[in-house]
Formats: structure tokens, C-alpha cells, sequence
């Protein structure tokens, strides 16, 4: 896709209809007539009247107005962009069931109606190359694609390899985080340690010494630290992955979106991009443990942490196991809910784990 063409919705056309933004369509093109309005032979109330609408019919009316061929050739001076299309996939009237598997996409036709990304290609370049409007960003995204095999980010493989990640990593990785901070915790109710960046060893030989008044304060910060993440999760989910409304509308904004959380809607069964890369969750915790150790004793701190990251690892899990495994049921009810946020209506439904957060804040989706 070329910077020079620019893809509009609908929408993005309807919304220029005065005098000092006027757009129409014809065949597919936009075009922005503001400056044309002074000079309409017919008088710019003619024009006006089908501002933010299409002109087909009107321009080939003989009854109607007139038009020679020099006023087509005119027009497409005026031209800023295509009306893109794609295949509604996300609907009100989607119902989950517990077999649901979604057919694979037609990606030469998927690429030749929507003109948006060709999904046997790198994605990311293609993106920046690009000059969608949000909203048609928006649009686009939204509309799940399926493959069998995960997409490509991008061209080089060792770059690309580092955008992949198999479920189990998740654990691997902050398991031993986790229970190392918890073992932080609970030395560090008994009696001080020095900084972790001092000397990272714990005294694993005094284990023995641990009472239960000190596993008690560890342990009630630990279920506290799962009971935070919850509310970071859905407050993620919907206030930073679903930054929609207050996206800007620029190639820089798209792009973190789309790595963000973007791929994840517009692929939403690729098994390689279902848990989040330890690099970006290094990044997105990060000023959340920060805060951590400004408002709680570092004891409380590590506590709350350790069971912040064990609830986030059965997230990213149980994430994972939503859109691909067989399930006991409450996890069956969870995964045609979270389905449901998917192919139904990705504006509500923001808990993965449970719906506690919808209910409080009242974005629960009917399923």
C-alpha cells in the first residue's frame, strides 16, 4: 500500500458534511470538494445536500444535473482516498458454542476486497507503509482473520522469532520470579536483607526459623497481590488495549496498537501470539511494581508482587487455553464469554479470568 492512498470508511466520509468540510464517494473513491463548493455551476446547495454521502447516483441522473466528461475528469482532482470493505465477521447475533472453530480466511480475496493487509506477507511493514484512517484501522482490526499456520511480523526470522511465544514460556519464565519474591517476602517480615541488587542470594538455610505469624502476613499479602492483579487486568484490557476512542490517528499510534493488543483481534486464534512475550510484560509491569515499593513497606511489596505475577501467569494460561482446549465448564463459560468479546462485541467483556470487574463496572457482555 502506498502512503499516497489513503482508506476511509463510511463512517469517516459521513462525518464531513458542512460547507467547510464536505466529502463525497463515487465508485469507491473519496473525494473532498470543500474548495469545489463556490465554483458548482448548479450552486454549492446541490452539492451540500449529498455531503458525507455517496454521488453515484446523483452525477449519472440526466434529470437530475447534467455532467459532461470534463466535470468527471474534474472530480478526481478532488480525490483523497478509497472507501475500504471488508467481510463482517464480528456480529450481535454470533452464539458461542463448545465447538467452535472458525473457518480459515481467503487471504488473496481477504487482501483484494478490503485492501488492507496481505496476510501472506510480512505484517508490519506493510502497516507503516500504509495510510489507513483510524477508523478504517479500527474497522479492520476488529474483523477476526484465521490461518492455519501464525502470521509473520516480519521479514528476517531472528527478528521474528522474538514475536513468538509457545504458552509455557509464560510460566518458565515468571514462575521462578514470583516464588523468588515471595521468598523476599517472607525473609523480609522476619528480619532485614540487603537490596536485591547487593546481594540477590536469600538465606535459604534459615527456612526452618519461618513462623507462622510471618506466613500468615506473606500469604495475606500474596492473595492480595491476586485480588490487584484482577483489577489491573480488566483495567488493561479495556483502558490500554482498547485505547479506541482516544487512539491518535497517525502510523505511529496504529502500529503500537496493533503490536499491543491489535494482532491479537485481527488474528485471534494464531497459537504463537496468544501470551503476552516476557519483554513486553517486563515493560507493562514495570511501573506497576514501581509503584508497588512507593506505597507498601518492601516486605508488602514483594508479597503483593509474587502474587500479582502467579495470578498473571494463570491469566496468560488460562488465555491461552480459552481460545484453543477443551474445558471443564466454568472455564467453558469463560471461553464462550471471552468469544464472545471477540466475534460478538469487542466494547464489552473485558475479564478473562472471571466477569467480577464487568459486573462491577457493569460492561458485562450477554452471551
Amino acid at each position: 500500500m502506498s502512503k499516497r492512498i489513503r482508506m476511509y470508511t463510511v463512517e469517516d466520509v459521513a462525518s464531513h458534511k458542512t460547507a467547510g468540510s464536505c466529502w463525497v464517494t463515487r465508485q469507491g473513491k473519496v473525494y473532498d470538494v470543500s474548495k469545489f463548493l463556490d465554483d458548482h455551476p448548479g450552486g454549492d446547495d446541490l452539492i451540500l445536500q449529498y455531503a458525507g454521502k455517496d454521488i453515484d447516483t446523483a452525477m449519472d441522473d440526466a434529470d437530475e444535473h447534467q455532467h459532461s466528461d470534463s466535470a468527471y475528469d474534474m472530480l478526481e482532482e478532488y480525490t483523497i482516498g478509497r472507501l475500504g470493505s471488508a467481510e463482517a465477521v464480528v456480529s450481535d447475533d454470533w452464539e458461542a458454542t463448545d465447538d467452535f472453530v472458525p473457518d480459515d480466511t481467503d487471504t488473496i480475496k481477504d487482501f483484494e476486497k478490503s485492501q488492507f493487509l496481505d496476510l501472506n506477507k510480512p505484517l508490519l511493514r506493510q502497516l507503516w507503509d500504509a495510510n489507513f484512517s483510524k477508523s478504517y484501522y479500527l474497522q479492520q482490526v476488529h474483523q477476526p482473520r484465521h490461518l492455519p499456520e501464525p502470521v509473520r511480523l516480519f521479514g528476517p526470522d531472528i527478528l521474528e522469532m522474538l514475536t513468538r511465544t509457545v504458552w509455557y514460556v509464560v510460566p518458565i519464565f515468571w514462575a521462578p520470579i514470583a516464588g523468588y519474591l515471595f521468598l523476599r517476602s517472607l525473609f523480609q517480615f522476619t528480619g532485614p536483607l540487603p537490596a536485591w541488587h547487593v546481594n540477590p542470594s536469600l538465606p535459604l538455610s534459615e527456612l526452618s526459623s519461618i513462623t507462622g505469624d510471618t506466613l500468615t502476613k506473606t500469604m495475606m499479602c500474596f492473595f492480595l497481590g491476586n485480588v490487584i492483579w484482577t483489577i489491573l487486568e480488566y483495567g488493561m484490557h479495556r483502558f490500554l488495549f482498547h485505547i479506541d476512542n482516544w487512539l491518535p490517528d497517525n502510523s505511529v499510534a496504529l502500529l503500537l496498537h496493533f503490536l499491543l493488543h491489535g494482532i491479537h483481534h485481527y488474528v485471534p486464534m494464531d497459537r504463537l501470539r496468544l501470551v503476552m512475550p516476557p519483554t513486553l510484560f517486563t515493560m507493562l509491569q514495570y511501573p506497576f511494581t514501581q509503584l508497588g515499593y512507593v506505597l507498601f513497606p518492601t516486605a508488602v511489596a514483594n508479597g503483593i508482587i509474587s502474587g500479582a505475577f502467579s495470578f498473571y501467569i494463570l491469566y496468560d494460561c488460562m488465555h491461552y487455553a480459552l481460545h484453543h482446549t477443551k474445558l471443564p465448564q466454568y472455564l467453558r463459560d469463560q471461553k464462550k464469554y471471552h468469544l464472545a468479546h471477540h466475534y460478538k462485541n469487542f466494547e464489552l467483556g473485558f475479564g478473562v479470568t472471571s466477569k467480577i470487574w464487568d459486573v462491577v463496572f457493569n460492561t458485562v457482555l450477554p452471551v
